[in-house]
């Protein structure tokens, strides 16, 4: 069975999956039954802190490099058929996007796809399709330098948007220290507001949904969040009260927070907070009872529509 690699340069993480690919006579693959993953490894390299002044700095471009050429010499281990690097806001958002993505190349030597606002928010919706079968809804995607909505009607996703917003933008733009004082929990959810009217305007309609499907890392972290308060198994579904109390708790106790942060996601403490204000307020704008936390998202999408739509089946 063959291999196939994906690395995913994002604007928080850099994750490298290897997919071990099923033999089988169907003559699509769709479901993550149709692959399984054989290695996660994830490096959290914060690449959207060295964007100053819009453009991606020198050290940034280094420390993209050695994260990159590390993942690179762990997949010669797995003699992959096909390995893909793409990049999704970090590198499409700066102002010197095309000379960054060049340095880069050329000193990893290997290709890096930019993903566009529209690939992103699509490819996310074929992967939690993956995972599961989805209803109409909205398929919101949190990531650390953007923030993509997509409406699913009828199985098929339409209106793929981003939002210039994420977790980590939000603590790297509005966040002194490393949780955020009150004042700064308001900046970041206002700033999130003016995107959200530059970006979907008079169209938020399209977007009014009773249930919202969640992918990417900090809707993920909100439920490992919500577990540790609850002192329960993460749960499958998020409601804006749930987050409400995860909230009031950093407001009424810092301390109490900044500890179960730690249990939850301790490499997303600085950004737990910016990911669950952005998500409480995406689900109370659009009229959401809750999301829904799905296992699919864009990697296995990239696999599925990038890859092995163009592998010769058996």
């Amino acid at each position: 069975m063959p291999n196939y690699g994906i690395i995913d340069l994002g604007s928080n993480t850099v994750r490298m999956c290897i997919y071990e690919v099923r033999n089988s006579k169907q003559t699509e693959y769709r479901k993550k039954k149709d692959f399984r993953t054989i290695i996660n490894h994830k490096i959290m390299a914060g690449l959207a802190a060295h964007v100053e002044d819009g453009l991606m700095t020198a050290q940034g471009i280094d420390h993209a490099v050695s994260v990159l050429s590390g993942h690179l010499r762990r997949a010669e281990y797995f003699n992959c058929k096909r390995l893909d690097i793409f990049a999704t806001a970090v590198l499409r958002n700066c102002d010197n996007s095309h000379e960054a993505v060049r340095l880069i190349e050329r000193r990893i030597g290997h290709d890096i796809r930019i993903l566009s606002c529209a690939d992103e928010a699509h490819l996310g919706f074929v992967g939690a399709m993956s995972a599961e079968p989805l209803g109409d809804g909205t398929l919101i995607d949190i990531g650390g330098g953007s923030t993509e909505l997509t409406c699913i009607r009828d199985g098929k996703d339409s209106n793929n948007v981003s939002i210039g917003q994420g977790s980590l933008s939000s603590y790297a733009n509005h966040i002194d220290l490393v949780l955020p004082t009150e004042e700064e929990a308001r900046t970041i959810v206002d700033a999130f507001d003016e995107k959200l009217e530059e970006t979907v305007g008079k169209k938020r309609d399209r977007y009014r949904s009773k249930q919202f499907y969640g992918v990417g890392g900090a809707v993920r972290a909100a439920a490992k969040m919500l577990a540790e308060v609850d002192r329960t198994e993460r749960p499958e579904v998020i409601t804006p009260e749930d987050l409400d109390r995860i909230v009031e708790l950093y407001r009424e106790n810092t301390r109490a927070f900044a500890h179960l942060a730690v249990k939850a996601t301790p490499d997303r403490v600085h950004t737990l907070l910016p990911g669950c204000l952005i998500l409480r307020r995406a689900l109370r704008e659009f009229g959401a009872e809750n999301v829904r936390v799905c296992g699919g998202g864009v990697r296995e999408g990239y696999l599925i529509e990038r890859i092995l739509k163009g592998v010769p089946k058996p």
